[in-house]
This record gives structure tokens, C-alpha cells and sequence, in this order.
């Protein structure tokens, strides 16, 4: 009980700190999003989090407001790209996200959002990245693993090469978090997280 309270205390001072910092810069985004390519500014795509619960993660939308017609005809008319998602569940040259869209994706901008989502319990700042319900299967019985602890903004996988490894390289950083997680380890990846996000290493 006092470590999980431990915890939950070291997501919300983390988040509402880093949300005070950034704000005025979070506003500007949005303005620069919207003007880009006007509709919705967030998008809230459903998630499976901790013991198995699903929730709403926001991110900053990054895709044209069509983007599931467009992911579909894309899919249907090119088999390599077909492939590709079928094993990684990301397209490296995805037609659905728009200029600015690319632009926030390889800095992990889209994903201040999700600040919110650590503030209301659904997420922690450090964990494994949170997965859609088709990607459960890919887990197999290390599924129990991922359940075990909230998926974060960022971790082992995000810091280690995010969407350059192999899925089963994914599932295994994961395993290996949730087995060693620490306060220490937590801020170790919290300080390798800042030349990651800087050197947009496997983000697209």
C-alpha cells in the first residue's frame, strides 16, 4: 500500500510539474495543429492499461481527420506496407499523418496529452507504452506482465530504440521493466529519455 501510494505520488508531482513548465508552449501547438489542418486538436484512442482495464489515451492528433479510411485503401492496394503492419502495427511512411503531424511524431510531442492521463490514474510517467486489444495476443502469456503496472509516457522500449526493435524485442524490455522496477530505474529512464526524445531515435 505505501509503495503504491509511493508511486502515484511520484506520477502526479512528476506530471503537473512538467504540464506547469509546458503549458504555454502546449497552447502554441495547438493553435499551429488546428491552423494546419483544421478539425479536432486531440484524439482519444482507447488503450488497454493496468490489470486489463481499458481507458482513453489523448495525444495530439497527428493524422488527417479520415485517417482510418485512408489507413484501409492504403493496406488494401500495398502489400509491403500491408506487411509491415501486420508485424509492427506502424507504418514508417504512413499516408494518414499530416506535415505537422510528422513533425510532433518524431519529437513525441502528440504525447503531452497523456500528461492528463497520469494526473487521472489511467497512466504512470514511467511503464510500458500503453497497447490497443488486437496487440494483447502479441503478448501472449507475458500479457500478465504488461497488466501488472500503468503503462507510461515512457520506458525501457522508448528509450531503447522504440519502433527500430522487433515487437518481441518490445514485449521482452517490458517483461524486463516490470520485473526490475525501482525508483532508481525510474529515473534513470526518465534522464535517457531526454536525448531520445531529442534525437528522435526510432520515432516516426
Amino acid at each position: 500500500m505505501l509503495e503504491a501510494c509511493m508511486w502515484r505520488g511520484f506520477d502526479i508531482v512528476v506530471a503537473a510539474l512538467v504540464l506547469l513548465v509546458v503549458l504555454p508552449f502546449l497552447v502554441l501547438l495547438a493553435v499551429v495543429l488546428y491552423a494546419s489542418d483544421p478539425g479536432p486538436i486531440f484524439f482519444a484512442h482507447r488503450r488497454v492499461g493496468y490489470r486489463g482495464r481499458q481507458f482513453d489515451c489523448f495525444k495530439f492528433r497527428s493524422m488527417k481527420v479520415n485517417g482510418e479510411a485512408i489507413l484501409r485503401e492504403h493496406l488494401r492496394a500495398d502489400p509491403e506496407a500491408r506487411r509491415e503492419w501486420e508485424e509492427t502495427q506502424k507504418l514508417k511512411s504512413d499516408p494518414r499523418v499530416t506535415p505537422i503531424g510528422a513533425m510532433m511524431r518524431k519529437l513525441s510531442l502528440d504525447e503531452f496529452p497523456q500528461l492528463i492521463n497520469v494526473l487521472t490514474g489511467d497512466m504512470s510517467i514511467v511503464g510500458p507504452r500503453p497497447i490497443v486489444e488486437t496487440e494483447v495476443q502479441r503478448y501472449g502469456p507475458h500479457f500478465e506482465y504488461y497488466c501488472l503496472v500503468r503503462p507510461g509516457l515512457t520506458g525501457l522500449w522508448q528509450t531503447s530504440g522504440r519502433n527500430d526493435t522487433t515487437y518481441q524485442q518490445r514485449v521482452a524490455m517490458d517483461v524486463s521493466y516490470v520485473e526490475r522496477k525501482s525508483l532508481m530505474l525510474d529515473t534513470w529512464l526518465l534522464c535517457k529519455t531526454v536525448p531520445a526524445v531529442v534525437f528522435a531515435r526510432g520515432s516516426y
